[in-house]
């Protein structure tokens, strides 16, 4: 079972917030299931608190996370969504990088580990979210 990443599960869990470890336990558990994958836009939102592109691999590395580019069905179905959901009266915000990160786990990954945004359960109601357990923490 492949889960790929959201940037703001990586962000809480490299600055230990709030949470944090609830879901180390739960993607240790994700990991002994199938591989971890994050894709470039996660990446590119997760990396920005690192001195360089090694450091940011480094804490990755750590967490045994593969970086999975975005296949062109993944961009496609990320727009396709983005459209209805502009026409549908969104306001045009900066969802476009959310839209692709969930694209990219539902053609590329059995689930997303993410915090959950309302518009992820709206949006791809196909796609299966990972979440912390009530008795991790």
């Amino acid at each position: 079972m492949r889960t790929a990443l959201d940037s703001s599960v990586i962000v809480l869990l490299s600055r230990k917030q709030s949470g944090w470890e609830a879901w180390r336990d739960t993607l240790r558990n994700a990991a002994s299931e199938g591989e971890l994958l994050i894709s470039p836009i996660a990446f590119a939102e997760f990396s920005i608190g690192y001195p360089d592109v090694e450091a940011a691999q480094a804490d990755l590395d750590l967490l045994h996370v593969i970086y999975d580019p975005i296949t062109p069905a993944a961009a496609y179905l990320a727009g396709q969504i983005f459209l209805r959901y502009r026409r549908q009266g969104g306001p045009r915000l900066n969802l476009i990088p959310d839209f692709l990160i969930a694209a990219h786990a539902s053609v590329q990954a059995d689930r997303l580990a993410a915090l959950d945004r309302g518009y992820l359960r709206s949006y791809f109601p196909a796609l299966s979210l990972l979440v912390p357990t009530q008795g991790n923490g």
